[in-house]
């Protein structure tokens, strides 16, 4: 349809003006009539939801980011720990606190077997103010490897040592001293931590004094055992209800804890 202008009175014109979509200017062209229903869409249309896939990854990729950020704070790669080891060790500690089941939240104790035994990888980390608190050597089970342990088991009579979650309970005195017992919160992966006896203790083949005479740490027979000298300090900073983490990078216990994945 063709607007002629010159056909139309002043007034008319104005009203037309007032109404009409802006004319290239000195021209009786046809002029388009703009799209109306393409512009209506644009503008109500509603946003396209997040799949549960993407709402996983953007909650997994923020926690990532929560957790490196301590770990930068805290200056941990100086210290040797593995970041995945305190990642993994976080998101567990954090769901035990929401699910009850660990008491005393103001430490969070790690073990990183990713490391040689030759290293100092166990770490005692203060949670209200963000520092280590304890960092010391730690054996591994005499079956689970040599200078780095490979190799993990939950049952009875195996000499190695078992991944996961734990918490801390009760202190006694036993063959090695001062001990502390620790509860396995794992079932099929560290449950039978009582029935084994795997406890933290005190052991002379563990230590800056072993290692002046020998190439690694000693091992124990399961239990994550300690300095001698600094076991006593260690097991009254977390005794009663604090989480216990023993990492490694084991694809099979990573994928199969509930405690990380559920």
């Amino acid at each position: 349809m063709k607007r002629t202008y010159k056909k139309m009175s002043f007034g008319v014109l104005l009203c037309f003006l007032a109404v009409s979509p802006v004319i290239s200017a000195g021209t009786e062209e046809e002029v388009k009539e703009p799209d109306v229903t393409a512009t209506s869409k644009m503008e109500f249309r509603a946003p396209i939801p997040a799949t549960a896939m993407e709402i996983v990854k953007s909650t997994a990729e923020a926690f990532a980011s929560e957790a490196m950020l301590m770990y930068n704070e805290m200056n941990l790669k100086k210290l040797g720990l593995s970041p995945k080891a305190f990642e993994y060790a976080l998101k567990g500690y954090k769901n035990l606190v929401e699910r009850g089941k660990v008491m005393k939240d103001q430490v969070l104790s790690i073990c990183d077997f990713s490391q040689s035994s030759r290293r100092k990888r166990f770490y005692v980390i203060d949670m209200e103010e963000k520092k280590v608190l304890i960092n010391t050597w730690v054996a591994h089970g005499r079956n689970s490897g040599g200078e780095f342990a490979r190799s993990f088991s939950n049952s009875p009579e195996s000499h190695k040592s078992s991944l996961g979650f734990y918490v801390t309970g009760n202190t006694y005195y036993g063959s090695h001293g001062l001990a502390l017992k620790i509860e396995g919160l794992e079932k099929n992966i560290n449950d039978k931590a009582d029935e084994r006896n795997i406890v933290i203790h005190g052991s002379n083949y563990v230590g800056a004094s072993f290692l002046a005479r020998s190439p690694i740490n000693g091992r124990s027979f399961g239990c994550p055992a300690l300095p001698q000298k600094e076991t006593g300090k260690v097991i009254q900073t977390i005794k009663d209800g604090s989480c216990l983490f023993i990492y490694h990078p084991t694809k099979n216990y990573i994928q199969k804890s509930k405690v990380l994945n559920g």
